[in-house]
C-alpha cells in the first residue's frame, strides 16, 4: 500500500498525490490518502515515518510554521520534537509518501518516484 501524508491546501501535496495517484493506479496498488491535519499521526506513526525517512526527526518538521517559534523548538531533541509534531500537526512537513518501509518527502513531487523504482 503506498500511504501519503498529504494537506490539500498545498500545491506540492497536490502534485505529489496527482503523481503518486498514477503510479498505485499503473501498478494496482492500494492508496491510502491521510489529510494529517484532519487525521493527525500518532507519536507512533511518526516514530515509524521518521525511521522510514532515515532518522532525521528535523526533516520532518515544518521550522517555517508559528508553532515552531512559540514552542522553542530550535534547541529541541527528537523526543520534542516528535511530541510537538503530534500536538501539532500543522508542523509536520508534507508531503510525506510512505511504501514498501521507506518514505520521502515530496519537495520536489519527483522525488517520491524514486520509491517505485526507475521505470516511472
Amino acid at each position: 500500500m503506498i500511504t501519503i501524508y498529504h494537506n490539500p491546501r498545498c500545491s506540492k501535496s497536490r502534485e505529489t498525490l496527482a503523481l503518486v495517484q498514477e503510479v498505485a493506479e499503473r501498478d494496482g496498488q492500494p492508496l491510502n490518502v491521510i489529510d494529517y491535519l484532519k487525521t493527525p499521526p500518532d507519536l507512533a506513526a511518526l516514530k515509524d515515518l521518521r525511521a522510514q525517512l532515515g532518522g532525521d526527526v528535523r526533516a520532518m518538521l515544518r521550522d517555517n510554521e508559528e508553532e515552531y517559534a512559540s514552542l522553542g523548538l530550535a534547541g529541541a531533541d527528537d523526543a520534542a520534537l516528535l511530541a510537538a509534531i503530534a500536538a501539532h500537526s500543522r508542523l509536520l512537513q508534507r508531503p510525506i509518501v510512505s511504501y514498501q518501509g521507506r518514505a520521502i518527502i515530496g519537495r520536489p513531487p519527483e522525488n517520491v518516484l524514486a520509491l517505485f523504482g526507475k521505470n516511472n
